[in-house]
This record gives structure tokens, sequence and C-alpha cells, in this order.
């Protein structure tokens, strides 16, 4: 079973994901991003779900780039979920390495197609 990390300091939304991709996927969660890197290390999650914006010395852009780095996790499948829409953003997050990128509200159908897809090929 492919293994996600989910990374959001939003518990309703860690929730949502959640029951959206349970039993689809071995789901994990953190709330911060020094929670986040240690379960990267330690996991080696197929994909992270990763928001932008939370508390913590780095924010989702910086924990990005920090796994781009890393030559263990750099495979690791990044999807962005955040409230930032703005064009820029998008782009700041493409650049720190993220493979897709989803704005709040945002469809849970939709990220689980891009999931399948991206996992299952």
């Amino acid at each position: 079973m492919k293994r996600i990390l989910i990374v959001d300091d939003q518990d309703a939304i860690r929730k949502m994901l959640r029951l959206t991709l349970s039993g689809q996927y071995e789901l994990h969660e953190a709330a911060d991003t020094s929670e986040a890197w240690e379960a990267l290390r330690r996991l080696r999650p197929d994909a992270v779900i990763l928001d932008i914006m939370m508390p913590g010395e780095l924010d989702g852009y910086q924990l990005c780039e920090k796994l781009r780095t890393d030559r263990e996790l750099r495979g690791t499948h990044v999807v962005m979920v955040t409230a930032r829409g703005q064009e820029a953003d998008r782009q700041r997050g493409m650049a720190a390495g993220a493979d897709a990128y989803f704005v709040k509200p945002f469809s849970p159908l939709a990220l689980t197609r891009h999931l399948d897809s991206t996992l299952f090929g």
C-alpha cells in the first residue's frame, strides 16, 4: 500500500484528507514542519500533502526545498495544498519543488485522482 504523509496545522483539513484517502493509502499526519521532517525521515512516504503556512521554523516552501535536497527523499511526490492562491505563490511552490499545487478550498476528488494517477500510473 502506498504511504502518504499529510502535513497541515489545521485538524479539520487533516481529518477531511484522512476520510477522503483512507482505505486507499497508508496515511500518516504531522501538524508542523518539524514533526513532518521527522516523519519524512522515518517513514519515507511515496507522497506528501503539504500546507504552506504553518507554525514552526520552516514553512511549506522551505520544507519542500529541504526535501528536494535530501538524497533519500528527493523522489517523494509533493502536493502542496494551501490557501495561498496567487499565481506568484503557485510559481514559488513549483520552484521549491512541488509536483502539484491545489488551492483551498479544493476538490478532494481532484486530489485523489491526481494521487491515483501519479502513484499508480
